[in-house]
């Protein structure tokens, strides 16, 4: 019987494709990276709309993201010398490069609508005016005394 592959409890000091997928979805890092994949993949329109090369490039978007915040913890702790201000800027630019790469730029939506489907919005009755008006049709009238 094959033995299973161990899995991951933490990022390979190295990028390795496919080291999501190798995660122990247990830890709190797999849930992590999960939701920041989830994240990024729904920015993008979603996981199934995704080219190969964009999947690979949001997986290396990931590794870096991780290994930029493990740069930074390490400074942030006191530990010096951990820190290395060259890779860490490497890395930076290289994820700015990725996410330039990826479109990931949030723009204002134009939500106006133009002045034709705007009038033609507010002349069509709505369902709910409709059923308002037949329902105040259908009401019976009281019946009024008239003193003379």
């Amino acid at each position: 019987m094959p033995e299973k592959a161990k899995k991951l409890t933490a990022l390979p000091d190295r990028f390795a494709a496919g080291y999501l997928g190798a995660l122990d979805g247990r830890t709190a890092l797999a849930q992590d990276m999960h939701a920041r994949w989830t994240a990024i993949t729904d920015d993008l329109g979603g996981e199934t709309t995704l080219s190969y090369a964009q999947r690979s490039l949001v997986e290396r978007a990931l590794w870096l993201e991780h290994f930029l915040a493990m740069q930074e913890r390490a400074l942030a702790e006191g530990r010096a010398a951990e820190f290395d201000p060259g890779r860490w800027t490497q890395g930076s630019n290289a994820l700015l490069g990725l996410y330039r790469t990826l479109g990931i730029e949030r723009k204002a939506k134009d939500v106006t609508p133009s002045l034709t489907s705007y009038l033609a919005a507010r002349a069509a009755p709505t369902p709910s005016a409709v059923a308002r008006s037949e329902a105040i049709a259908a009401m019976p009238r009281p019946k009024m005394k008239v003193d003379r």
